[in-house]
């Protein structure tokens, strides 16, 4: 049982006031137990940056106590950081079959696969972990086999929702496990975390079938041409209805992009998608059928540069080529951040002829997150003690909270987090207190955390303003300038049609030098800050433009 003193502690390095990056911690004396390992994508202003992940460095301090990491779902957002994470905090993974079926492709890519110990586990079961048990509910999300977590601590029984909807007629016939959480609720939950993604949004998320029918209607009314659905590779039960409605109206099916292959493959092996026989052929088939029995899959709803429908809209993709009245739907919504990457791929196929069905023109995408009336039921199934928001940006945290005070909760009773805050939980009463280190770390390439503000601040700089490399060979004993200064310009002005500013920029930099010469300066750093803010100066004068300058001193 737990004393006065002991507290339970919940902090998130990532996944509050920002969508993506999830990563939730529980800490309860020496034992934590980390919840997701998500990833986001880049900001516009993180150029050349692939992929931004959380900060764990509190998690690398206090190794000793982590038991391990448990996965609501196999989404980008969630399992992503976990080939980056468990190179520095190799400590086991539990997660539903789907899940680890996807991050072990994962695995494999980053040649982590005999390194980690997964962990499969089934929704009802239970795992203990220290002190604390962890027990996994089965719930409805756009990915199967999601779960939320009831995690029994010595202070009393926490729950987070994972992503979730209320989905009563689910692809799989699997209902969210309703009871478990009334039965939670009646038995006394401490701390309630729940998903609000979708907090401002009124009413109830549709059911994943009603996409269903709009396919089977949109089919029907394309009986002569070919028909291209855009997804999201990992919502296996949309790929799933796309392949009914193929069934349905004897079309045959292939699969294009690689994470969309992956998933595929994957879920099918394990048994999550039911593929009929002969339905499924390779692109390389695909010259062996008519457009009216074909059905092509593909990555690429979010207008991604490199994924395959903008491969085919930009006429790259080697494979697959528009035809006029190809019938292309893109069955998602927009990310916020992608809205002009996707319009750029419409206008695209449309000027090629096709026929574009995207989300406002029909209903061809649900949510897989819970508006405001399930927001309600699980809060009134649940009956926190405590709720926390979480999983969404400053205003959906706000909006998850003015509607649990509209239920009648008491404002005291929740806390609005930001990222690194430690919500402290004792016998009688719970409180933020104190912060934990936290931030992103950003990959690119392979570099892991190598690239920070700095090194941003650069490249902002040389993005927007070019690069001039001044380079001096000067006479190690007396400074006397030998050869040079020559200036070779990156980004800053065409050099051909600029030959007068970069001869007056050289005669401008040899003053400053002769000036070092007569004064007998030979201090190479004191030299370069000269060349530095002479020609800086001249510069902004003559073109009010900051190019970054780099000068290079070569000895003889």
């Amino acid at each position: 049982m737990a004393t006065k003193k002991q507290k339970l502690k919940v902090m998130a390095l990532g996944g509050l006031e920002e969508i993506g990056k999830n990563m939730t911690i529980l800490e309860y004396n020496n034992d934590i137990i980390v919840i997701d390992c998500g990833l986001a994508f880049p900001e516009d202003d993180m150029l050349g940056i692939d992929l931004v992940i959380p900060d764990i460095s509190y998690l690398i301090k206090n190794v000793e106590k982590v038991r391990g990491i448990v996965l609501t779902h196999g989404h980008e957002d969630h399992i992503g950081a976990l080939p980056y994470v468990l190179k520095d905090l190799n400590v086991p993974v539990f997660g539903t079959l789907l899940t680890l079926g996807l991050l072990e492709n994962k695995l494999k890519e980053h040649e982590l696969i005999n390194q980690v110990t997964c962990h499969t586990v089934v929704p009802g079961e239970t795992v203990k972990l220290g002190q604390m048990k962890v027990e996994f509910i089965h719930t409805n999300h756009s990915i199967a086999d999601a779960v939320a977590l009831a995690i029994t601590t010595p202070l009393g029984v926490v729950i987070h929702t994972g992503d979730f909807k209320v989905d009563y007629t689910p692809i799989d016939g699997d209902i969210m496990d309703i009871h478990r959480f009334a039965e939670l609720g009646k038995q006394g939950v401490l701390l309630l975390m729940s998903d609000s993604t979708n907090a401002e949004r009124k009413g109830f998320t549709m059911s994943e079938k009603s996409v269903g029918a709009v396919f089977d209607r949109i089919f029907e009314e394309t009986p002569k041409n070919r028909i291209m659905v855009a997804t999201f590779s990992s919502n296996i039960h949309r790929i799933q209805q796309i392949i009914n409605s193929a069934k349905t109206f004897g079309r045959k099916v292939t699969i294009i992009g690689r994470s969309m292959i992956n998933a595929v493959k994957t879920s099918s092996e394990l048994g999550y998608l039911n593929i009929p026989a002969g339905i499924l052929i390779d692109i390389s088939e695909i010259r062996n059928f008519k457009d009216e029995q074909l059905v092509i899959i593909t990555t690429g709803s979010q207008g991604e540069t490199m994924s395959a429908l903008s491969r085919i809209a930009s006429s790259e993709h080697r494979q697959v080529s528009v035809k006029p009245g190809d019938k292309i739907i893109i069955s998602a919504s927009s990310i916020p951040g992608n809205e002009k990457n996707i319009s750029r791929v419409i206008n695209e196929l449309l000027k090629k002829s096709a026929n574009v069905v995207y989300e406002g023109m029909a209903d061809i995408h649900v949510s897989g997150h819970a508006r405001q009336e399930e927001l309600k039921l699980m809060l009134t199934l649940t009956k926190p003690q405590y709720f926390m928001p979480v999983h969404g940006e400053f205003m959906h945290l706000t909006s998850h909270r003015d509607l649990a005070i509209s239920m009648g909760m008491d404002k005291k009773n929740i806390f609005l987090m930001k990222t690194g805050d430690i919500l402290e939980i004792s016998k009688n009463d719970a409180k933020i207190n104190g912060v934990i280190p936290v931030g992103q770390v950003m990959v690119d390439g392979l570099g892991v955390g190598d690239v920070g503000n700095i090194v941003l601040r650069d490249r902002k700089h040389l993005s927007q303003d070019g690069l001039m490399v001044v380079v001096v060979t000067m006479e190690k004993e007396s400074g006397m300038v030998v050869a040079g200064p020559d200036i070779i310009s990156r980004g800053f002005v065409y050099v051909r049609e600029a030959e007068d500013l970069m001869e007056e920029a050289k005669a401008v930099v040899m003053e400053a030098l002769m000036r070092c010469e007569k004064e007998h300066i030979t201090g190479w750093s004191y030299i370069k800050g000269l060349i530095k803010d002479t020609l800086k100066n001249y510069l902004w004068q003559r073109t009010k433009r900051s190019p970054m300058i780099l000068p290079i001193i070569m000895e003889v």
